[in-house]
């Protein structure tokens, strides 16, 4: 995908900052103000991105925000399974959504850490993200959220989204995969399908602990997380249970694929075997009868015969005849 991402060179650790001026809206503000930064009016909120492996982001958050400091390591950590909790008035929750940066795998997710007070939202990640750059260029044309919460809603519904095109483009292969020719690319399908199941599986690790998150924001957020933004995620909760399940039938249709192709190739391996048995089954006599007429010790028949050589032949193909018939009647042809 070509979208722009928040990948840009700052000298502090935020990446971008806004105020929300209660309308859709925002302005700007640099990292200066935004340390000193006081809502002029009752609706604005300051967003604040933030690169969140900068150095002193920790203790920042402690100092600046009065972030227990348990919550300021989870919130500048690496260790970013899904997960959301209600810290008194404040919301702390990760979210991960799919990488779509240059080289990256989808199951190779990007997680977004926020802490949230209602009046103050910050978000921090490591590796660049498209979705606040989105949400960000909704709020420059006047058409994004007008508070925290519906910025949080937002933020959550976009990342989720983005899930669909993977699972389409997955779908979209194995429909491919299910036309192809196995007798000729089957080791490349197969090599695709093992792609599909680990993207499957990579997706279904994050995704399914994002669900948990979702449902206890919905549940526990706090006064300023209102009514309309419960339903909106109640909302983006049903999309990605609906993903979810597309994923599981993605990957019950990779391992369905993936046993027929095995099957037809473990098939036609017996196949060999058993034709290269009747083979050996059908010539073992005829060998040995060969073997026994061409040893070199005398009293051998037929040695001053000139016709013994057409009498073995005759042998010979009486013999696998024979052999052909006892197969047939034991069902072994």
């Amino acid at each position: 995908m070509s979208e722009a991402t928040d990948d840009v060179m700052t000298d502090s650790a935020l990446l971008f900052g806004r105020v929300l001026d209660g309308q859709g809206g925002a302005r700007p503000i640099e990292w200066e103000e935004a340390m000193a930064w006081q809502p002029a009016a009752p609706e604005e909120v300051l967003w604040l991105h933030i690169c969140r492996n900068r150095p002193g982001v920790q203790q920042w958050l402690q100092d600046q925000l009065g972030v227990p400091e348990p919550t300021a390591e989870l919130l500048t950590s690496d260790q970013t399974r899904p997960r959301a909790f209600r810290e008194g008035e404040t919301l702390v929750g990760t979210l991960r959504g799919i990488n779509f940066n240059p080289g990256a795998q989808p199951e190779d997710m990007i997680s977004m850490q926020l802490w949230c007070d209602g009046r103050r939202l910050i978000t921090l990640r490591r590796h660049p993200l498209q979705t606040p750059r989105e949400v960000m260029a909704q709020l420059d044309r006047g058409v994004g959220p007008p508070d925290a919460g519906a910025t949080i809603t937002l933020l959550a519904e976009l990342m989720i989204a983005r899930m669909s095109q993977s699972i389409v483009d997955m779908n979209y292969v194995l429909d491919e995969l299910e036309d192809d020719d196995p007798e000729e690319h089957a080791e490349v399908m197969l090599s695709r399908i093992s792609t599909i199941r680990r993207n499957c599986l990579g997706l279904k690790r994050h995704m399914a602990p994002q669900h948990e998150a979702l449902e206890q924001i919905s549940r526990e957020a706090p006064y300023w997380f209102e009514e309309h933004d419960r339903r909106e995620i109640a909302e983006s909760i049903a999309r990605l249970r609906r993903y979810l399940d597309d994923i599981d039938i993605s990957k019950e249709s990779a391992l369905v694929l993936q046993d027929e192709l095995r099957a037809r190739s473990l098939a036609s391996s017996e196949h060999a075997t058993y034709m290269l048995t009747i083979v050996a089954g059908i010539f073992l006599p005829l060998g040995f009868l060969t073997g026994l007429l061409g040893i070199n010790v005398g009293g051998m028949p037929g040695m001053d015969d000139p016709d013994a050589f057409w009498a073995v032949v005759a042998l010979c193909l009486f013999l696998f005849i024979a052999l052909i018939v006892v197969f047939r009647r034991l069902r072994w042809l």
